[in-house]
């Protein structure tokens, strides 16, 4: 025991090193005393936003129409106040990182106000979301021979999860929410390995099958009734850079995919100006960077197959 207790005898010198590594290197800590939002809480407002979109398939069990409002109700109320808070928050931050300012200087601007009317006219397109995802889910239904039924595909298809969590995040993207967004979809590409991009624009009837590996970036547009595979990639072919070096933001990168396209397993289609045309069908592994018109199947050779006998 006294040679444990000489051993930690050096913990507060390393304390003060880390300490002063804060001072030394301020980028990747946030010390003051203005809050910025909360991983954990946003964590949990997608989980009351999955209750409300999927009633009796999350937490509550045992739900009717005799008591469902209520149920809503109480969620909405809740998440109102915690969802302007975490939006508050960030607005707040975002302004002070982008105009070089602090918490203690005044700022003529209502945070507070413009986080709850973003927070309403959120809340209001919660109708809307659940009638593109129940076509999402039917597309997974109607695409997957191994589904079974459409409660099986809530309960347990990664590809509904993260479309859903996108779905969300996207109506936040749009509404110019700083950070809340790419933490939500963060979250969502850690769980099932799945990374979209909030930026993104996904059309209706949009199923991920398996799902594991794929990446669809920020500037990428999907057209309705597409389907893709595991290991699909919708990227950038190339960063173009302004007369500093520095990289030139807000230009489309990625590609896009039209009406009713398939996309098999590990694909890699890139550009901002490479487009797949209506009902195309993309093979496994192929590597696209130009357009392709519609109706057009594309695929790579065969590879050939050699035999020799074991030594």
């Amino acid at each position: 025991m006294a040679s444990d207790f000489r051993r930690k005898e050096i913990l507060p010198d390393i304390t003060d090193q880390i300490v002063q590594s804060y001072h030394e290197i301020g980028s990747i800590n946030h010390l003051g005393h203005c809050p910025l939002p909360s991983y954990s809480e946003i964590v949990d407002l997608l989980a009351d936003l999955k209750e409300v979109l999927y009633p009796g398939y999350r937490r509550r069990q045992n739900l009717h129409f005799g008591n469902v409002t209520y149920h809503v109700g109480d969620i909405l109320d809740n998440m109102h106040d915690r969802m302007t808070q975490q939006i508050c928050r960030a607005s707040r931050h975002d302004y002070m990182t982008k105009n070089d300012t602090d918490c203690e200087e005044v700022i003529d601007r209502d945070f507070e106000a413009e986080a709850q009317d973003i927070t309403i006219d959120f809340l209001k397109c919660l109708p809307s979301l659940r009638a593109l995802l129940a076509k999402d889910v039917q597309a997974a239904f109607d695409g997957d021979p191994a589904a079974a039924n459409l409660d099986e595909i809530i309960f347990s298809y990664p590809g509904l999860e993260a479309i859903t969590v996108h779905r969300i995040a996207h109506e936040l993207y749009k509404r110019n929410v700083p950070y809340i967004p790419r933490m939500m979809s963060e979250w969502s590409h850690s769980r099932t390995g799945i990374d979209i991009h909030p930026g993104a624009v996904i059309g209706e009837s949009f199923f991920i099958d398996h799902g594991t590996g794929v990446v669809i970036g920020e500037t990428c547009e999907i057209l309705s009734n597409v389907k893709i595979y595991q290991g699909v990639t919708l990227g950038a072919l190339s960063f173009p850079k302004d007369g500093e070096g520095k990289l030139i933001r807000g230009q489309k990168r990625h590609p896009t995919i039209g009406e009713g396209v398939v996309i098999y397993a590990n694909a890699t289609i890139l550009g901002g100006n490479t487009v797949v045309g209506a009902n195309s069908v993309i093979g496994a592994s192929v590597s696209l960077m130009k357009s392709v018109p519609p109706n057009t199947i594309v695929t790579i050779e065969k590879p050939s197959l050699k035999f020799r006998e074991a030594s």
